[in-house]
């Protein structure tokens, strides 16, 4: 398992910067698949162990990797399924813990739903971009076709708080989490219209 301070979605690619020991024996370990689990530190530090782990994660599998010298790595990672943690056992020497599947994806997805979910997503990114255009450009991704990976990517592409994606993560209705979707798109979209109507900073020459 490698925790992580961050939320990675499946269907999302997400870049993972290796330079613990313990780490490094995690990426020996699953050599022969290249997949692992992740999941989000509630807190604590992602360095060094000793922190407080959540009880939803994502299986993600090695695309990827850039060998840096000295044992780290630059791996580039893609989200597969979210699961649960049913028990943690003892860092031997990393993070391990017993997981069950979860069926996320058992039911149909609303397509008007998900629609509005997709214009909305759309709606708050064009205003997102007046304000950080860098980061909009970096969370550009080709949709699927199919729904529930679109839904997915839908969750990845929106801008919203890490405990936020924790929510959307642990939710295992589809449709619930579009709804969530819907309503944290609301809340972004009316942030970003207050920060573009506050004047400029005025500078002191």
């Amino acid at each position: 398992m490698f925790p992580l301070g961050a939320v990675i979605f499946p269907h999302q690619t997400m870049a993972l910067y290796v330079f613990e020991d313990r780490y490094q024996t995690l990426l020996n370990d699953v050599a022969a698949t290249n997949m692992f689990g992740s999941c989000l530190i509630a807190r604590g530090s992602e360095v060094g162990g000793g922190d407080e782990r959540t009880s939803y994660g994502t299986m993600v599998r090695i695309s990827g990797a850039q060998p840096l010298g000295g044992g780290q790595m630059l791996l580039r990672v893609e989200g597969l399924h979210c699961f649960k943690i049913d028990s943690w056992l003892p860092d031997a020497p990393y993070p391990r813990a017993v997981i069950s599947e979860r069926c996320c994806d058992d039911v149909m997805i609303d397509p008007e739903l998900l629609e509005l979910v997709q214009t909305s997503v759309r709606a708050v990114r064009t205003l997102q971009s007046e304000l950080e255009p860098e980061l909009v450009l970096s969370t550009n991704c080709e949709m699927s076709t199919d729904p529930w990976e679109r839904a997915w990517q839908l969750c990845s592409m929106t801008p919203m708080a890490i405990l936020d994606q924790f929510k959307v993560l642990s939710l295992s209705n589809p449709n619930e989490r579009l709804r969530l979707l819907v309503e944290i798109c609301c809340e972004r979209y009316g942030d970003f219209q207050r920060m573009l109507a506050m004047p400029p900073a005025s500078s002191n020459d």
